[in-house]
């Protein structure tokens, strides 16, 4: 039997498959339109990317709110193409895999965004994004040797959601929030290594 490919942990997996199949039943008629004209999962991914790197220029022309209009539109389109692949019957280890690497260029690009503008530091920033990326790709590793995460903590929408609280409410906090997911991040990182140097 051909492996998954994936980034989630065993439970999140589950949770994926009930949730898109959720998602695909109560946003079928966009599917069917999405479907009549001839959009495919890829061209939502490829939006979804395009959304998401609109936050770096975005911000560095000192435009925060377009950067967040972006931002969002990004998460809308993230969570749209996984329901069209599988509303067309297209659902696939490829796709999923496009998916996970553009959503992880759209970390790191926000994230070095951040940095750049002086909303978060360089070493909680540059240490979330490293462990963000290892253990991403430690989830595949380990889920194409049927030896997924127990759980897995992917922080991406609470950084993209504190960010908000950051610019309007709470200026000076960010590099906290980022501290402590790169912590769990470096943990995760840690044992997702020590179980596939065993499976090996």
């Amino acid at each position: 039997m051909k492996s998954k490919v994936t980034c989630y942990s065993g439970g999140e997996s589950r949770f994926m498959d009930w949730s898109q199949r959720w998602r695909g039943a109560f946003l079928r008629p966009l599917l069917d339109r999405c479907s009549e004209l001839g959009l495919r999962a890829n061209h939502l991914t490829l939006l979804s990317l395009l959304s998401g790197l609109g936050f770096v220029p975005a911000l560095l022309w000192g435009s925060p709110t377009l950067a967040l209009a972006c931002l969002a539109i990004h998460v809308i389109l993230d969570g749209l193409d996984g329901p069209l692949a599988r509303h067309r019957g297209q659902a696939s280890n490829r796709g999923s895999f496009t998916d996970t690497m553009a959503d992880q260029i759209v970390v790191t690009a926000t994230t070095l965004a951040m940095i750049h503008t002086g909303h978060a530091s360089a070493w909680p920033g540059g240490l979330y994004v490293f462990f963000y990326a290892v253990v991403v790709g430690f989830a595949m590793v380990r889920n194409a040797l049927n030896a997924p995460y127990s759980w897995l903590f992917r922080p991406r929408f609470v950084v993209f959601a504190w960010f908000v609280v950051e610019l309007y409410f709470w200026p000076g906090r960010l590099d906290a929030v980022l501290w402590i997911a790169s912590s769990i991040l470096a943990i995760k990182a840690i044992t997702g290594f020590v179980k596939i140097q065993r499976r090996l």
